[in-house]
């Protein structure tokens, strides 16, 4: 399949494309941590524009140690003061186990074993708690203004604060 069709249609967008002069800093002042479901349009979703916020996606939505560094560069250097997780409804990380998620991608990779924690959630509210604790507690977020936890519901397009 290659990468064809993506030039061609950036070919399309450079064509009519014209610099905005926008800054790379946070315009709302806000980063937000969100899974990589592809039914998830973080500026729709915020009622956004380009340049409005720092988006942090990895499956499952989670505060990793990656993603805090990421939010650590936003908060200090790129403007963002307020932060929030989302989470959503239907997503493939709740509700199963490390080892069921090993199994699996280890019969697509034909591959014995994962060398990663692939970070399933049990719990998604008690995990977006922990994981927004970790944002609260960490050192070079102290001055993080406001944080919150949500839920975005794929089939309604409802984002609930949870947190």
């Amino acid at each position: 399949m290659g990468f064809d069709d993506l030039l061609a249609a950036n070919a399309h967008y450079a064509a009519s494309f014209s610099d905005t002069g926008m800054a790379g800093a946070a315009a709302k002042e806000l980063a937000v941590v969100t899974c990589i479901d592809s039914r998830i349009d973080p500026l729709k979703v915020l009622g956004l524009a380009p340049g409005d916020a720092k988006i942090i996606r990895n499956a499952g939505a989670r505060v990793t140690d990656d993603a805090l560094r990421s939010l650590t560069l936003a908060h200090n250097l790129l403007g963002a003061k307020r932060i929030c997780v989302i989470a959503h409804t239907e997503c493939a990380m709740v509700g199963t186990s490390e080892t069921e998620l090993r199994a699996r991608v280890a019969n697509a990779a034909h591959v014995d074993s994962c060398e990663i924690d692939l970070l399933p959630v049990d719990d998604q509210l008690a995990t977006l708690a922990a994981d927004l604790e970790r944002i609260r507690t960490a050192p070079l977020l102290q001055n993080v203004t406001d944080l919150g936890g949500f839920v975005f519901n794929v089939r309604t397009g409802a984002l609930t604060q949870v947190l």
